[in-house]
Protein backbone atom coordinates (compact mmCIF):
# COMPACT_ATOMS: atom_id res chain seq x y z
CA UNK A 1 0.00 0.00 0.00
CA UNK A 2 1.70 3.57 -0.92
CA UNK A 3 1.98 5.80 2.13
CA UNK A 4 -0.74 8.06 0.22
CA UNK A 5 -3.43 5.41 0.60
CA UNK A 6 -2.50 4.42 4.08
CA UNK A 7 -2.71 8.40 4.77
CA UNK A 8 -6.29 8.26 3.93
CA UNK A 9 -7.45 4.69 4.90
CA UNK A 10 -5.76 6.19 8.37
CA UNK A 11 -7.76 9.22 8.73
CA UNK A 12 -11.05 7.55 7.59
CA UNK A 13 -10.49 4.58 10.09
CA UNK A 14 -13.38 4.97 12.63
CA UNK A 15 -11.24 2.68 15.61
CA UNK A 16 -8.58 5.75 14.76
CA UNK A 17 -10.94 8.67 15.56
CA UNK A 18 -12.23 6.77 18.50
CA UNK A 19 -8.90 6.47 19.84
CA UNK A 20 -7.85 9.84 19.64
CA UNK A 21 -11.32 10.74 20.89
CA UNK A 22 -10.86 9.01 23.83
CA UNK A 23 -7.43 9.09 24.70
CA UNK A 24 -5.64 5.71 23.71
CA UNK A 25 -2.60 5.64 22.57
CA UNK A 26 -3.30 3.64 19.67
CA UNK A 27 -6.07 1.81 17.42
CA UNK A 28 -4.59 -1.17 18.79
CA UNK A 29 -6.84 -1.04 21.95
CA UNK A 30 -10.04 -1.77 20.96
CA UNK A 31 -8.83 -5.63 19.68
CA UNK A 32 -7.69 -5.99 23.37
CA UNK A 33 -10.62 -4.07 24.65
CA UNK A 34 -13.27 -6.28 22.23
CA UNK A 35 -11.42 -10.06 23.36
CA UNK A 36 -11.28 -9.15 27.21
CA UNK A 37 -14.52 -7.98 27.45
CA UNK A 38 -15.64 -11.90 25.54
CA UNK A 39 -13.12 -13.77 27.28
CA UNK A 40 -12.72 -11.82 30.30
CA UNK A 41 -9.14 -11.99 30.28
CA UNK A 42 -7.87 -9.33 33.02
CA UNK A 43 -9.53 -8.98 36.51
CA UNK A 44 -8.49 -6.56 39.27
CA UNK A 45 -5.29 -7.60 41.31
CA UNK A 46 -3.28 -9.36 38.12
CA UNK A 47 -0.06 -8.81 36.98
CA UNK A 48 -0.06 -8.76 33.91
CA UNK A 49 2.86 -8.88 31.13
CA UNK A 50 2.50 -6.76 28.16
CA UNK A 51 5.19 -7.91 25.10
CA UNK A 52 5.65 -5.31 22.20
CA UNK A 53 4.04 -2.62 24.22
CA UNK A 54 4.96 0.67 22.68
CA UNK A 55 3.08 3.05 21.97
CA UNK A 56 1.20 1.75 24.85
CA UNK A 57 -2.37 1.07 24.29
CA UNK A 58 -2.10 -2.19 25.41
CA UNK A 59 -0.44 -1.20 28.77
CA UNK A 60 -3.18 1.62 28.98
CA UNK A 61 -6.29 -1.06 28.92
CA UNK A 62 -4.27 -3.28 30.97
CA UNK A 63 -3.40 -0.98 34.02
CA UNK A 64 -7.19 0.16 33.88
CA UNK A 65 -8.50 -2.86 34.47
CA UNK A 66 -5.86 -4.52 36.59
CA UNK A 67 -5.72 -1.21 38.60
CA UNK A 68 -3.66 -1.41 42.23
CA UNK A 69 -2.19 -3.48 43.42
CA UNK A 70 -2.55 -5.17 40.00
CA UNK A 71 1.26 -4.56 37.73
CA UNK A 72 1.80 -4.05 34.74
CA UNK A 73 5.28 -5.15 33.40
CA UNK A 74 5.66 -3.92 29.75
CA UNK A 75 8.93 -4.44 27.04
CA UNK A 76 9.71 -2.93 23.46
CA UNK A 77 12.62 -2.99 21.11
CA UNK A 78 11.57 0.81 20.89
CA UNK A 79 11.05 3.63 22.97
CA UNK A 80 7.59 4.50 25.07
CA UNK A 81 6.25 7.46 26.57
CA UNK A 82 5.98 6.59 30.58
CA UNK A 83 2.79 5.47 31.94
CA UNK A 84 1.90 5.99 35.29
CA UNK A 85 1.69 2.76 36.94
CA UNK A 86 3.52 0.75 34.16
CA UNK A 87 6.72 -0.77 34.35
CA UNK A 88 8.93 -0.57 31.03
CA UNK A 89 11.86 -2.49 29.96
CA UNK A 90 13.03 -1.46 26.40
CA UNK A 91 15.19 -3.56 24.44
CA UNK A 92 15.18 -6.47 21.76
CA UNK A 93 12.77 -9.66 22.87
CA UNK A 94 14.92 -11.85 21.35
CA UNK A 95 17.76 -11.14 23.71
CA UNK A 96 17.80 -13.18 27.15
CA UNK A 97 19.28 -10.44 29.05
CA UNK A 98 15.62 -8.20 27.60
CA UNK A 99 13.83 -11.60 28.96
CA UNK A 100 15.65 -11.39 32.19
CA UNK A 101 15.16 -8.03 32.64
CA UNK A 102 11.24 -8.84 32.45
CA UNK A 103 11.31 -11.28 34.72
CA UNK A 104 13.24 -9.19 37.14
CA UNK A 105 10.17 -7.63 38.15
CA UNK A 106 8.11 -9.74 38.76
CA UNK A 107 7.73 -10.50 42.69
CA UNK A 108 6.93 -13.63 42.86
CA UNK A 109 8.22 -16.38 39.56
CA UNK A 110 4.53 -16.12 38.01
CA UNK A 111 2.51 -13.96 36.19
CA UNK A 112 -1.68 -13.88 35.60
CA UNK A 113 -1.93 -12.65 31.91
CA UNK A 114 0.38 -12.62 29.30
CA UNK A 115 -0.22 -10.29 26.06
CA UNK A 116 1.74 -9.92 23.06
CA UNK A 117 1.02 -7.73 20.28
CA UNK A 118 4.52 -8.04 18.92
CA UNK A 119 4.69 -8.04 15.04
CA UNK A 120 8.80 -7.60 12.90
CA UNK A 121 9.30 -4.60 10.69
CA UNK A 122 7.31 -5.92 7.75
CA UNK A 123 9.42 -6.12 4.47
CA UNK A 124 6.28 -7.06 2.60
CA UNK A 125 7.77 -10.14 1.48
CA UNK A 126 6.19 -13.30 2.70
CA UNK A 127 9.12 -15.40 2.96
CA UNK A 128 10.71 -12.93 5.37
CA UNK A 129 8.17 -11.52 7.23
CA UNK A 130 5.91 -15.09 8.17
CA UNK A 131 9.04 -16.56 9.97
CA UNK A 132 10.34 -13.64 11.59
CA UNK A 133 6.61 -13.16 12.58
CA UNK A 134 6.36 -16.72 14.47
CA UNK A 135 9.29 -16.71 15.63
CA UNK A 136 8.29 -13.89 17.77
CA UNK A 137 4.60 -15.85 18.66
CA UNK A 138 7.25 -18.75 19.60
CA UNK A 139 8.72 -16.80 22.12
CA UNK A 140 5.61 -15.24 23.88
CA UNK A 141 4.35 -18.44 24.13
CA UNK A 142 7.35 -19.98 25.41
CA UNK A 143 7.21 -17.29 28.20
CA UNK A 144 3.38 -17.75 28.79
CA UNK A 145 4.28 -21.40 29.22
CA UNK A 146 7.34 -20.44 31.35
CA UNK A 147 6.13 -17.76 33.92
CA UNK A 148 1.41 -18.25 34.14
CA UNK A 149 0.35 -19.67 37.08
CA UNK A 150 -1.79 -22.60 36.42
CA UNK A 151 -5.29 -20.59 35.27
CA UNK A 152 -3.14 -17.97 34.04
CA UNK A 153 -3.59 -16.63 30.06
CA UNK A 154 -2.03 -15.70 27.01
CA UNK A 155 -3.04 -13.91 24.12
CA UNK A 156 -0.18 -13.71 21.65
CA UNK A 157 -0.54 -12.23 18.24
CA UNK A 158 -0.09 -14.56 15.17
CA UNK A 159 -0.33 -14.37 11.23
CA UNK A 160 -1.82 -17.34 9.45
CA UNK A 161 1.03 -18.67 7.07
CA UNK A 162 4.28 -21.55 7.32
CA UNK A 163 4.32 -22.15 10.89
CA UNK A 164 0.92 -21.07 11.59
CA UNK A 165 -0.80 -24.61 12.26
CA UNK A 166 2.81 -25.46 14.27
CA UNK A 167 2.62 -22.46 16.47
CA UNK A 168 -1.27 -23.39 17.23
CA UNK A 169 -0.44 -27.24 17.91
CA UNK A 170 2.66 -26.06 20.52
CA UNK A 171 -0.08 -24.74 22.04
CA UNK A 172 -2.80 -27.17 22.35
CA UNK A 173 0.17 -29.72 23.76
CA UNK A 174 1.00 -26.66 26.22
CA UNK A 175 -2.66 -24.75 27.28
CA UNK A 176 -6.07 -27.15 28.10
CA UNK A 177 -7.73 -24.43 26.24
CA UNK A 178 -6.88 -22.80 22.86
CA UNK A 179 -8.63 -20.64 20.34
CA UNK A 180 -7.87 -18.18 17.37
CA UNK A 181 -9.78 -14.71 17.83
CA UNK A 182 -10.19 -12.16 15.14
CA UNK A 183 -11.77 -9.00 16.78
CA UNK A 184 -13.31 -6.50 14.91
CA UNK A 185 -11.00 -3.52 14.63
CA UNK A 186 -8.02 -5.82 13.14
CA UNK A 187 -8.30 -5.35 9.58
CA UNK A 188 -9.98 -7.36 6.76
CA UNK A 189 -7.54 -7.65 4.52
CA UNK A 190 -4.58 -8.87 7.08
CA UNK A 191 -3.81 -12.04 8.18
CA UNK A 192 -3.70 -11.44 11.62
CA UNK A 193 -5.51 -13.35 14.45
CA UNK A 194 -5.08 -13.56 18.12
CA UNK A 195 -4.22 -16.95 19.70
CA UNK A 196 -5.70 -17.08 23.49
CA UNK A 197 -4.44 -19.99 25.17
CA UNK A 198 -5.90 -20.63 28.93
CA UNK A 199 -5.17 -22.89 31.64
CA UNK A 200 -1.00 -24.14 31.22
CA UNK A 201 -0.70 -27.54 31.66
CA UNK A 202 1.59 -28.71 34.04
CA UNK A 203 4.16 -31.01 31.54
Amino acid sequence: MRSSEWLRERAADPFVRRAKAEGWRSRAVFKLEEIDRRERLLRPGQVCIDLGAAPGAWSQYALRRVGRPGRVIATDLLPMEPLAGVEFVQGDFRDEQVVSAVLARLAEPEADVVLSDMSPNLSGIDAVDQPRSIYLAELALELAARVLKPHGSALIKVFQGSGFQELVAAARRRFAKVKLLKPGASRARSPELYLLAKHRLLV
